[in-house]
């Protein structure tokens, strides 16, 4: 397999479908999806996970749009969050964009539409119409998902008013907990590094990247980079809602679980975070004077 980033082949990794760059950093899957098929290897509760990851989500996305606003040119309008799920930053959003979402989940979708939020069904960008530009495109934990990544830049390029901003928020490759697995799965244990990967759900990750490694493929398909920063994988709001909905335990098990990580959150500053933010605005090249 030859890497995406710098071209340079890729060596197998930890699992007989990881492999990973040793020139660049970057790590990617042969993980296939199966958005909106009847079943998967791993049974999936939206309830609970929306439970679990709500919180820190929302903590996180009013950070976000506060980005988006500092940097957006003046009179930036359209914002377009790509797999919008819940929701929850169209809500964060729409106080100071006009915002629209796009999500290939047929019941989330829907129940994010029937909530009354602007939400197309279906994939990006062919859920769009013909000629829709925006301001601002927004991925969060989505890009990571997508096979096709070097298309889906392609089709932000193509979608972005000039000047335009397209904002990536996904999993660091750097970060302490991802390390930390690496380490686990070296030791035989591969679970944490299964699930880091989202192995075996609707959408799987098949692409790692630390903030180097991302903004090489991203200016290369034209886009410069405008801002870089960590954003916390771990916060005491809604902390114990997502130990329930990721793990085995319950009761004192589970309440001793959440005092231990709740005390470690502190030290955890010292350590890269497992959440990055990158910031890139449109080229003044053209896609096609860049081919």
């Amino acid at each position: 397999m030859t890497c995406i980033v710098c071209g340079h082949a890729q060596r197998a990794g930890l699992a007989s479908w990881h492999a990973s760059c040793r020139r660049c950093g970057y790590e990617s899957a042969a993980l296939e999806g199966a958005i909106n098929a009847a079943s998967t290897e791993v049974p999936l509760d939206e309830g609970k996970r929306e439970a679990g990851l709500k919180a820190l989500r929302q903590d996180n996305f009013r950070d976000i749009v506060a980005l988006a606003r500092r940097h957006a040119r003046p009179g930036a309008r359209r914002l377009l969050d790509v797999g919008c799920a819940h929701g929850w930053f169209l809500e964060t959003a729409r106080d100071h964009f006009e915002v629209l979402g796009v999500e290939p989940d047929a019941v989330v979708g829907g129940r994010t539409l029937a909530r009354g939020l602007p939400v197309r069904r279906g994939f990006f960008p062919d859920a769009l119409e013909a000629e829709e530009r925006f301001d601002v495109i927004v991925f969060n934990d989505v890009i990571e998902h997508i096979p096709d990544i070097g298309a889906a830049l392609d089709a932000c390029h193509a979608r972005l008013a000039d000047g335009g901003l397209l904002i990536l928020n996904l999993p660091n490759s750097a970060g302490f907990f991802y390390r930390l697995a690496k380490a686990f799965a070296r030791a035989g244990w591969r679970g944490p590094f299964d699930r880091l990967w989202q192995k075996g759900l609707p959408s799987p990750h098949v692409h790692y990247f630390r903030p180097h490694n991302l903004a090489r493929l991203v200016a290369g398909h034209g886009f410069d980079l405008v801002h870089t920063q960590e954003l916390p994988s771990v916060r005491a709001r809604g902390l114990r809602e997502r130990m329930a909905c990721t793990g085995d335990l319950s009761g004192a098990a589970l309440h001793l679980q959440y005092a231990a990580v709740l005390c470690t959150i502190p030290l955890l500053k010292v350590f890269p975070s497992d959440i990055i933010v990158s910031v890139f605005r449109k080229g003044e090249t053209t896609r096609a004077a860049m081919h």
